[in-house]
């Protein structure tokens, strides 16, 4: 798999960076928000873990 970039857009540096192993390999993922939001990292992943748990409640 060959890296190229596209030349049109600013170069920006990714919100956030997740790397996961697995086996021999490391997955890296990166995350980008819109420019001009309000919402926080932390607000997303609230977000994500409130959604989570009413799945949770409803499973009880």
């Amino acid at each position: 798999m060959t890296n190229t970039p596209k030349h049109d857009r600013t170069t920006r540096r990714p919100d956030c960076v997740t790397e996961i192993r697995m086996g021999n390999s490391v997955l890296v993922v990166s995350g980008y928000f819109k420019e001009n939001t309000t919402a926080t990292a932390a607000d997303k992943m609230m977000k994500v873990l409130e959604a989570e748990a009413a799945t949770q409640k409803s499973a009880i």
